[in-house]
């Protein structure tokens, strides 16, 4: 799964990365949690560009009958997006990639969990790949929310754990934001582990632990 992720580098580097001219100004975040605000891209029906929008982590399925549904919907698995009632819709014509810089996952041992972070080998930003909904409450405002896909671990995460979530390949983008293509076919050979050699791994301190922790003492290797 995925419950814990980075994203602190520059606007410069989102936008490079991301092929999107207007990013604003971001505070380093180094402990995002669910229910929090997260950073994601869509894109225009009308110019085709890539655009930002907030969206809160955790999916609200449109028929929720309240708010709360969304923390047990952080993730989605892969494997069975396209048929869970929750997300197949959202698989078919809403999907977004959530900006990361890196991830935590924590490994039992001997009745302890030890926090890893994991970024790429280029520490550069990436995307999970990701599905977005709107829900409206009975009363106040349309909620926008998210959630990360999920796959098998690859070689690097199997030690720590057997899930891990969805890193797109950057040609690999524009299918997914593409909001003409609804055939599941055609998305889910992208929902692959990431290669292994591209990433690396570090065991880092239990301030993790804490979401109220959001400082870079969290990325610090032990």
């Amino acid at each position: 799964m995925c419950g814990r992720y980075t994203l602190s580098s520059s606007v410069e580097g989102i936008a490079k990365s991301f092929d999107i001219q207007d990013v604003p100004s971001l505070k380093p975040q180094y402990n995002i949690a669910p229910t929090q605000s997260v950073l994601a891209v869509l894109q225009n029906q009308d110019t085709n560009e890539r655009v930002l929008q907030r969206f809160r982590w955790g999916l609200i399925p449109s028929w929720a009958k309240n708010v709360s549904m969304g923390a047990k919907l952080i993730n989605a698995r892969g494997e069975t997006v396209a048929e869970k009632p929750s997300f197949r819709a959202a698989f078919k014509r809403r999907r977004c990639l959530v900006i990361a810089d890196g991830f935590y996952e924590w490994q039992s041992l001997e009745g302890k969990k030890q926090p890893y972070y994991f970024q790429l080998q280029d520490k550069q930003p990436f995307a999970f790949a990701g599905l977005w909904e709107h829900w409206q409450p009975p009363e106040g405002e349309e909620i926008v929310s998210c959630t990360i896909l999920t796959t098998n671990a690859n070689e690097l995460m199997q030690p720590i754990h057997d899930r891990m979530a969805v890193i797109l390949q950057p040609e690999d983008y524009d299918l997914w934001l593409d909001v003409q293509v609804q055939d599941p076919e055609m998305l889910k050979p992208l929902l692959q582990p990431f290669p292994a050699e591209a990433m690396t791994a570090y065991a880092v301190s239990t301030v993790v632990n804490n979401a109220r922790n959001n400082t870079s003492e969290c990325i610090v290797p032990l």
